[in-house]
């Protein structure tokens, strides 16, 4: 049904900003230095055999910290409920039903959600590691949050007059979930980032689209990022520079607002802003959201009628 991103950002912008603030401490104790660099351990993978009372790496929770963290949440969700019952859940009906909306928006709406959830999950394990809960438990636990959250969505959509309960919403929000954890446990994963770029669409621009920008679908495209110089061969990856990405991506043109339109594949450089030269929690939390954003680069755009090279944003 209508696109998850609208919840996403209002959520992510305030979350961001509560995050950097929890990072502002000095936490970083899950890490050992090896004379050249801090290499982090998960604590899961310690030997239990190691005593409690000489583990270097042994953290205490915030719980100050960590009851911010739940209270900016919290407030995070209520506001974005409050927002979403006056946009769109007015005239609640009493009845709950489901809709299969795959068609809807040609897939662009469930790459949305996918995306949506990963990025409110980076949110809150950011917040979690903040207040010193391990890795791994950051990663699950930022996981369910945010698929909880979506859920809670879908279950208010399946009450609204105008829209329904869509599992293939709901199913892509669980694998944005899923993949978010699925990072911890097969680190290559990291190497495959979801990413968006929005430029309005004609409709947009002329004052024809009666949505706003969130549902602008036909200004949105959705992106996997791939760190080349990760997954090639180790022969050819010592050529690539390590700045330089390489993404994916989806868009529309002509759409209908519905299930027509035409889908545009583009395949395009990308800047990878964990090279970015800024160190610190802080400046890591920065660098990994911007790399939920794909920036304009020379690309190919491929069409069912052609290709041709472009400028993609």
């Amino acid at each position: 049904m209508k696109s998850i991103t609208e919840k996403l950002f209002c959520v992510f912008i305030i979350l961001s900003i509560s995050s950097i603030n929890l990072f502002s401490q000095d936490s970083a104790i899950e890490s050992i230095s090896t004379g050249t660099k801090e290499v982090k351990i998960p604590l899961s993978l310690l030997s239990k055999s190691i005593p409690t009372q000489i583990d270097p790496l042994k953290t205490n929770i915030d719980y100050t910290l960590l009851a911010g963290v739940g209270g900016v949440t919290l407030g995070i969700g209520v506001g974005v409920h409050i927002y979403q019952a006056n946009a769109w859940w007015q005239e609640q009906g009493s009845t709950f039903k489901v809709v299969n909306d795959w068609e809807y928006a040609l897939w662009l709406d469930k790459m949305g959600h996918f995306f949506g959830t990963a990025l409110i999950a980076h949110g809150l394990s950011a917040g979690f590691e903040a207040a010193n809960v391990d890795l791994e438990r950051s990663a699950i636990y930022g996981a369910i949050g945010a698929f909880a959250f979506e859920a809670f969505v879908e279950i208010e959509d399946g009450f609204g007059p105008q829209w329904g309960f869509s599992p293939g919403d709901l199913g892509a929000d669980f694998l944005g979930a899923l993949y978010t954890v699925g990072q911890y446990y097969y680190p290559t994963l990291k190497h495959i980032q979801p990413r968006i770029s929005y430029f309005p669409s004609e409709k947009y621009r002329n004052g024809d689209h009666e949505g706003n920008i969130i549902d602008d679908y036909a200004g949105q495209k959705y992106w996997l990022g791939l760190r080349m110089k990760e997954l090639l061969p180790s022969s050819i990856s010592e050529y690539w520079p390590s700045f330089l990405m390489l993404s994916v991506g989806m868009g529309l043109r002509d759409w209908d607002g519905f299930g027509g339109g035409k889908q545009d594949i583009y395949i395009a450089l990308d800047f990878d802003a964990e090279t970015l030269p800024l160190h610190g929690p802080i400046w890591q939390f920065v660098k990994n959201t911007l790399n939920f954003i794909h920036f304009p680069m020379p690309g190919i755009r491929i069409t069912p009628d052609a290709a041709a090279f472009v400028i993609v944003y």
